[in-house]
C-alpha cells in the first residue's frame, strides 16, 4: 500500500500476541449467544439489566420505525432532531436531576465534544490515567494542557491543582472503570473540585442503569447535585441496551455545547427509532427494580466463589469483575480454553490495561441464571487453578 508497509506492522502485532479479531455474532444479545451456529454463554456484554432483547424495546422500536423510518435525514442542527430526540433528553434530564440533557451519537462523541467544546489552550483538563479512551482523547484534541493521575490519586490531583495557573481547569473521571470495575473517588473528586474552582465532569457509562436507587448511576447513589457534579456523560449502549449517548447539565452548559461541541454539530443525528427504544429502556430500568437486585445477587455469587478458588480479583462491586491472570498469552490461553467450553469472555491484553494486570474481563447480566455463574466458576476452576 505506497511506501507503508502494512504487512510487518500486523505481523509484529500478531508476533506480541496483540492482534485484534471480530467475531461474528448470529441474532440477538443475551445471556447467550450464537457464533456460527453455535450457542455461548456471553459473560463479555455490557448489556448489564438484560434490555438489548426486550421484547418491550423491541417493538417500540418497530413501531417508531413505520413513524419516522429508519434514518434521521441530516444534522440535529438541521432538521435531524425529532420528537423522540426531544423527549428523550427532557427525560433524561428528569431521571438524573439535571436541568438539561443533550444526546450525542455515541460515547465516544459525547466525550470528545464536551472536553474539547469547553476547554481549549491555555486551559488544563486533569485525567485519571485509567480514564476511558474518548476521555484521554477529548482532552488530547481540545488543545488543553492534559495533566495525568494515577489511578485514583487523590493526593496528587490535588497537587497538580495547586499547581495549576490555568485559569479554567477540567477534572474528568470516569464513574466506573471500565476495565477494573472499581469506582471513582467522587466524593473526593467533589472536595477537590470545590477548592480549586474546577469543573467536575463524570463520564457514568458503566454505572447508569446499575447504581443508585432509581438506577441513576453513581451520582444518585452518592446524592450528588448538578452543582457538585456540573458535566454528567452516560451512555445508552450498556445497561440501556440500546445505542447513544448524552451530556447532563445546566441550561447554560446544554446551550454551549449545542453550539461548540464538533461531533453534535457536525454528524448526523441517531434514527429516532433507536430514540423512541431508549426512552423505553429507560422506563422498564426505572420500574423493574429486580434487575438490579438480581443482577447485585449474581455479582455476590460470583466474587464468594471466585474468592474460594483462590483467583486474583479487582475490588468491583460492579457487573464488571476482571480476573487477573498476568500476561496476554494466559488470557489469551483461558479465553480460547473457555470458549472451547461454551463460554464467551473478554481477554483484555496490555497496553489496553496495565503490563501484568492482563485479564479476562467478565461481566455479569440481570439475566444471567445462577447455574451460568456456577458453571462459569468450574470452567475457571479448570482453566486457572
Amino acid at each position: 500500500m505506497g511506501q507503508w508497509d502494512l504487512s510487518s506492522e500486523l505481523d509484529e502485532l500478531k508476533h506480541r500476541e496483540l492482534y485484534r479479531s471480530r467475531q461474528i455474532i448470529d441474532g440477538a444479545q443475551g445471556p447467550t449467544v450464537q457464533i456460527n451456529g453455535v450457542a455461548f454463554d456471553n459473560f463479555s456484554s455490557n448489556d448489564y439489566l438484560g434490555l438489548a432483547n426486550h421484547p418491550a424495546v423491541i417493538k417500540t422500536f418497530q413501531q417508531a420505525a413505520e413513524n419516522y423510518g429508519v434514518g434521521s435525514g441530516s444534522a440535529h442542527l438541521i432538521c435531524g432532531h425529532s420528537a423522540e430526540h426531544h423527549a428523550l433528553e427532557e427525560e433524561l434530564a428528569e431521571f438524573t436531576g439535571r436541568e438539561r440533557a443533550l444526546v450525542f451519537s455515541t460515547g465516544y462523541m459525547a466525550n470528545l465534544g464536551a472536553i474539547a467544546g469547553l476547554v481549549q489552550k491555555g486551559d488544563e483538563v486533569f485525567q485519571d490515567k485509567l480514564n476511558h479512551a474518548s476521555l484521554i482523547d477529548g482532552g488530547r484534541i481540545s488543545g488543553a494542557g492534559v495533566k495525568r493521575f494515577s489511578h485514583s490519586d487523590m493526593s496528587r490531583l490535588q497537587q497538580l491543582l495547586e499547581t495549576s495557573s490555568a485559569d479554567k481547569k477540567l477534572i474528568v473521571s470516569d464513574g466506573v472503570f471500565s476495565m477494573d470495575g472499581d469506582e471513582a473517588n467522587i466524593k473526593d473528586l467533589v472536595v477537590l473540585a470545590g477548592k480549586s474552582k474546577a469543573m467536575l465532569m463524570i463520564d457514568d457509562a458503566h454505572g447508569m442503569g446499575v447504581l443508585g436507587e432509581s438506577g441513576a448511576g453513581l451520582i444518585e447513589k452518592y446524592g450528588l447535585s448538578q452543582q457538585q457534579v456540573p458535566i454528567l456523560m452516560a451512555t445508552f449502549g450498556k445497561a440501556l441496551g440500546t445505542s447513544g449517548a448524552f451530556v447532563a447539565g445546566s441550561e447554560e452548559l446544554i446551550e454551549t455545547l449545542i453550539q461548540k461541541a464538533r461531533t453534535y454539530i457536525f454528524t448526523t443525528a441517531m434514527p429516532a427509532a433507536v430514540m423512541a427504544a431508549t426512552r423505553e429502556s429507560l422506563k422498564i430500568a426505572q420500574q423493574e427494580t429486580w434487575r438490579r437486585d438480581k443482577l447485585t445477587s449474581l455479582v455476590v455469587r460470583f466474587r464468594r466463589g471466585a474468592e474460594q478458588l483462590g483467583l486474583s480479583l479487582m475490588p468491583s462491586e460492579t457487573p464488571i469483575q476482571p480476573v487477573i491472570l498476568g500476561s496476554n498469552s494466559a488470557v489469551l490461553s483461558a479465553s480460547s480454553y473457555l470458549k472451547e467450553k461454551g463460554i464467551l469472555v473478554g481477554a483484555i491484553r496490555h497496553p489496553t490495561v496495565r503490563k501484568s494486570t492482563e485479564r479476562l474481563r467478565i461481566t455479569l447480566s440481570a439475566i444471567h441464571s445462577e447455574s451460568q455463574v456456577d458453571n462459569l466458576l468450574l470452567r475457571l476452576e479448570e482453566v486457572i487453578c
